[in-house]
């Protein structure tokens, strides 16, 4: 018997060598082997379950093992060993050299039998212990996930500089709602991104990424449903790693692209709340709401794309209304930035408390250990994410550079869509307005407040709630994939720049 590491080296030879001898100096004639690469310690082993199943069939008069502790680390299968004198076969052992036909020979093996066990048990637990220690401390105890390289015990996994581009790209690109993991993982495997056999990915493997902490920095152990702080680089931040999790838990996420429909989940019925579904027909897509009795119908494609046009056109600034925004946002950029700051080390201090008193509760037996699991997983997520979002608040200075951006992003709305990629152009539209939705055939838009400010159209300032306040300046261009403003080619048009390191 041997585990698969040995059975591919030298032990499981030296095994076989060791019963031939035995064999020859018994005048024993070897039948058959069987070569169980399973560990002893775990019991159900098919090729062991397969001997003992012809022993008792009576192919053989004999069975001649390596030793005690390579036959059976567990008493469960030491007793089905011990029971086959009953039907007539004798047990050998080739390097114990024991009798297990004399009362004391029994004994000696049963004694070695129960030292094994309790051999692999201890290791089992030291093995454990030094598992948990590792996690404790932020490491990674087993093999990198994609994306990542291993250095060595005791050492964090690091982003590979070939795969970690990939794997980032992976999060951004099913973030747009214009992928399935059938086409996406089409997209990653044109990219270049391949298993660890060099193979394409498996939907069930893209499925584990896409979902898996680890990307933000988050260990989480799948057996005990337990997560660790990771001292490891991440790859993707923890608001796009949140955003691709309700991308794959949203019911109005694409069921298929093969048409690859541009509003696709991003506009809902003013009526029902329902999603818009897209839908051909005579060569035209329209967006439906499929509820019976809605009153919402039906919007063809293109009256969509006019009226967003109609839109940017209304809150784009001009002239006078730049030069106001401009003062107004250079006047409250350092308190601005001070509250945000602040705002946010009172959020990771509460949620730093409610860490501590879920531990309490889960040891008041107020909770199970599942509910803690899935709890503090959430807590840690959030915890995360606010952490990032406070690393990235930038100084005055930056932020009077970003605010200036904004500024010209406000000012050429409708040109960035022009010129937008498919992508681009649905990024824009989350990133415009909050809320979204079609009322009979008409589309009622509520803007954030970054673009209300400055708009020239009153009927679009009015009565609109204010759901951005803690969307940071930074946060805010991740969120419009890093557009920037560059002079194109020399002719002073604004261009735009998709980044891969968006949010």
């Amino acid at each position: 018997m041997s585990t698969q590491k040995q059975g591919e080296g030298v032990s499981l030879e030296a095994q076989k060598d060791a019963i031939r001898a035995f064999a020859s100096q018994h005048n024993l004639t070897v039948t058959q082997w069987f070569e169980e690469k399973e560990t002893a310690a775990k019991s159900g082993r098919p090729v062991f379950n397969q001997m003992l199943k012809q022993l008792k069939q009576g192919k053989a008069e004999g069975l001649v093992m390596h030793k005690i502790d390579r036959s059976a680390r567990n008493l469960r299968d030491w007793a089905l060993i011990s029971e086959l004198p009953k039907y007539g076969v004798k047990p050998y052992f080739a390097a114990d050299g024991m009798d297990f036909e004399t009362r004391g020979g029994r004994l000696s093996a049963n004694l070695q039998a129960v030292i094994a066990e309790d051999y692999i048990f201890n290791l089992r637990e030291e093995t454990i212990k030094g598992m948990n220690g590792r996690l404790k401390q932020g490491l990674f105890p087993w093999a990198a996930p994609p994306g990542y390289l291993d250095q060595g015990g005791g050492k964090p996994k690091v982003p590979c500089p070939k795969t970690a581009p990939l794997i980032k790209l992976a999060f951004e690109l099913y973030a747009t709602r214009q992928y399935s993991y059938a086409t996406l993982l089409n997209e990653l495997h044109r990219q270049g991104l391949r298993n660890r056999r060099g193979g394409k990915l498996t939907l069930c493997g893209l499925g584990n990424i896409l979902q898996n902490p680890f990307y933000i920095g988050i260990i989480f152990v799948r057996s005990t449903g337990q997560t660790y702080d990771g001292i490891h680089e991440p790859i993707v931040s923890a608001a796009m790693w949140q955003r691709v999790q309700d991308v794959r838990q949203e019911r109005s996420g694409p069921k298929t692209t093969r048409h690859n429909h541009l509003f696709q989940g991003l506009f809902r019925c003013g009526e029902c709340g329902k999603p818009m579904v897209p839908e051909i027909q005579k060569g035209q897509t329209y967006y439906r709401c499929h509820r019976r009795g809605c009153t919402t119908t039906s919007v063809r494609e293109d009256v969509i794309s006019q009226q967003i046009r109609r839109g940017l056109t209304r809150l784009q600034l001009n002239a006078k209304a730049q030069t106001r925004a401009e003062r107004e946002d250079d006047q409250v950029t350092i308190v601005s930035l001070q509250e945000q700051r602040t705002a946010l080390d009172l959020q990771i201090g509460d949620t730093e408390q409610r860490l501590s008193r879920l531990e309490d509760l889960l040891i008041d037996g107020v909770i199970d250990s599942a509910a803690f699991a899935r709890k503090k997983n959430e807590q840690q997520v959030h915890l995360v994410e606010l952490r990032d979002r406070l690393a990235r608040i930038p100084y005055p200075e930056a932020a009077r550079v970003y605010q200036a951006k904004l500024v010209e992003l406000r000012k050429n709305l409708v040109l960035l869509y022009e010129i937008a990629n498919r992508a681009e152009k649905r990024i824009l539209i989350e990133n415009v307005w909050s809320n979204r939705t079609v009322q009979q055939k008409n589309l009622k838009l509520e803007p954030y407040s970054w673009v209300r400010k400055g708009g020239n159209d009153p009927a679009l300032l009015g009565g609109v709630p204010e759901r951005d306040r803690d969307r940071t300046l930074l946060e805010l261009f991740e969120n419009l994939c890093a557009m920037t403003f560059e002079a194109h080619e020399g002719r002073g048009t604004p261009s735009v720049c998709l980044a891969h390191d968006v949010e």
